[in-house]
């Protein structure tokens, strides 16, 4: 497996030209950010990757976390690195700074939690969960429990879970069967069983916050009877330090095709004693609410293990192709030539290095949209942003998984045969990669959330007008004689408008709308990434960045027209998925 670095350059490419980061920091909220260390922060950030986290890479995946008499021991050199990381205060980038937080934007947080994903996506997964749980706490819990637990969750030295699926129920979140029932001292006593929890149980912090959903006594059935309750693995004493052990603990780890390092856990609650000590977390029969705060800063990071995962494949797939010698290229007077030079492993590296970029440019403008939802002086302004925000998270969290998982496909294919063996670590990237579509809410999931929550906002007039607003780069790219991209994105998003209108025209006959959701979603996510790519190829025309020019115009000009032609897909309808009966599927 070859060494990663951090794609500094395209990073802070994308962060000026696309996330408008000169902006942000001017905005009060983000004044004490002083522009100058933005630079010193992704150099330092990818020196410690580089030097301390990238090498877990590769031992994860070997050695996987193991559990003994409910214990969990992490791969070597995990315990070491994750001091040195809180030490740090990696994660206190963007924390709120009443708990001890550095109150940068989520734009450069974003930055940070790119180069930590790329260097190991195992390692990185503790502090994204950690960071869900800190946006819960902070918008739904009372100053007790926020004084109480934030300072700590932002520095790491405590981490935090999300407990929600249970081995009857899957995704269907509503069907849960997790008890907590009230005791006289206001806290609760949790019973129950849950599944897949990632980072449920490890030695890398000093306490573990478990958020698990369930139901009080007398709750409605189904999503709306769910509350959420913070569950720590060891009670706070007076002081606030971990003391008594709680009632729960990890019973299994899933063997798992890859983040073997990250250890997913089956977890019990009041097997032992009666029932783990819980707090409640907001209001009764509010978990669903406080599950989305967690839910969607858990997607966004998940669209960046997509995208990150993509960048170190592409980086070990370049310097293989650098370095193999087989055939002889056109033109060249050496018997052997690197197979760079090869027209079809150029056009695999080209792909892989445009959808990277893509996603990056897609990730990262989402970020900024979130950024100015806070911090926009005006009202209206951080409303729109905030709209883009929503409609912009399952696209993100479905295109960017899916392409992060044809992005080290690809990555195995330039190796040719020896990418198939494990010695290599190509495999590694898409065995890591292949969970990214399915958790935090399966890519499917996504799909039906984009057409039947985001379409329908403003009864469709929103998601119409975020696609016009895409258009204005066409005239700009015709200017900068791009007549060949220009057209591809003019016709794409005529595309999806199309396709958009029709689902807002089929918007009574459900299964119509359902049938065209993942194709719909997909295209979306492809297209809204080459109307960026459009953006960084007029800013790259400027800066005179070639390199930023040619992946620009490949994605324009190669990968943008697939998605158009998915608007058939999206517009097919229901027969077709129901054409062949149960019995005989």
């Amino acid at each position: 497996m070859s060494d990663f670095r951090a794609p500094l350059r395209d990073i802070r490419f994308t962060l000026d030209h696309l996330a408008g980061l000169e902006h942000l920091l001017s905005l009060e909220a983000f004044q004490s950010t002083e522009p100058d260390v933005v630079d010193s922060l992704l150099q330092e950030c990818a020196r410690f990757v580089q030097d301390l986290v990238a090498p877990l890479n590769r031992v994860g995946d070997i050695e996987g976390s193991s559990i003994e008499g409910g214990k969990v021991v992490t791969p070597s050199g995990y315990r070491e690195t994750y001091r040195s990381y809180v030490e740090s205060g990696w994660g206190t980038i963007g924390a709120p700074a009443q708990w001890g937080g550095a109150a940068m934007p989520r734009i450069l947080g974003v930055a940070v939690e790119e180069i930590f994903t790329s260097g190991c996506l195992s390692f990185s997964t503790g502090p994204l969960l950690t960071a869900g749980a800190i946006s819960a706490i902070e918008r739904h819990g009372t100053e007790q429990q926020k004084d109480q637990f934030l300072p700590k969750l932002i520095t790491g030295e405590w981490a935090a879970t999300m407990n929600l699926t249970e081995p009857h129920a899957g995704s269907d979140v509503g069907a849960l069967h997790t008890k907590a029932l009230p005791s006289e001292d206001g806290t609760y006593r949790v019973t129950g069983t849950k599944i897949f929890i990632t980072y449920g149980e490890h030695d890398l912090s000093d306490n573990i916050i478990h958020l698990v959903l369930a139901r009080v006594p007398g709750s409605p059935p189904g999503t709306k009877g769910i509350s959420m309750f913070l569950v720590p693995k060891f009670l706070p004493d007076a002081h606030g330090e971990p003391a008594e052990r709680n009632d729960l603990k990890a019973i299994s780890l899933e063997h798992k095709l890859g983040i073997k390092a990250t250890p997913t856990c089956v977890m019990s609650y009041g097997e032992d004693r009666g029932g783990a000590v819980g707090y409640l977390l907001g209001k009764v029969n509010q978990g669903m609410a406080n599950m989305f705060t967690m839910m969607n800063t858990a997607r966004v990071s998940v669209a960046i293990q997509g995208m990150a995962v993509a960048e170190r494949a592409y980086q070990q797939a370049a310097a293989y192709a650098r370095e193999r010698r087989q055939g002889r290229a056109v033109g060249a007077t050496e018997q052997m030539s690197p197979i760079v030079e090869h027209p079809d492993v150029r056009r695999m590296l080209m792909t892989m290095r445009s959808l990277t970029e893509a996603m990056r440019a897609l990730i990262y403008r989402t970020a900024m949209h979130q950024d100015m939802s806070v911090a926009d002086p005006d009202p209206d302004q951080r409303r729109w942003h905030s709209d883009c925000l929503a409609l912009l998270t399952p696209v993100i969290k479905s295109w960017c998984t899916e392409i992060g998982v044809e992005v080290a496909s690809i990555g195995i294919q330039v190796h040719g045969g020896v990418g198939y063996i494990e010695e290599t670590g190509a495999t590694q990237h898409w065995r890591d990669a292949r969970i990214t579509p399915i958790y935090e809410g399966t890519n499917g999931i996504q799909a039906i959330d984009l057409v039947g929550r985001k379409l329908p906002m403003e009864g469709g007039h929103f998601v119409k007008e975020y696609i016009r607003s895409m258009t204005k780069t066409v005239e700009g790219l015709r200017e900068q004689a791009w007549f060949g991209p220009a057209d591809n994105l003019e016709k794409a998003l005529s595309g999806l408008e199309k396709a958009t209108d029709w689902l807002l025209a089929e918007q009574a006959r459900p299964n119509q709308v359902l049938a065209g959701a993942s194709p719909y979603c997909l295209m979306f996510g492809g297209i809204a990434a080459g109307a960026l790519m459009a953006e960084a190829a007029l800013s790259a025309i400027s800066s005179g960045d070639g390199d930023k020019q040619a992946t620009c115009r490949f994605f324009l000009n190669q990968l943008l027209p697939p998605y158009t032609a998915l608007q058939s897909a999206v517009t097919a309808g229901e027969d077709d998925l129901f054409a062949i009966e149960v019995a005989s599927l």
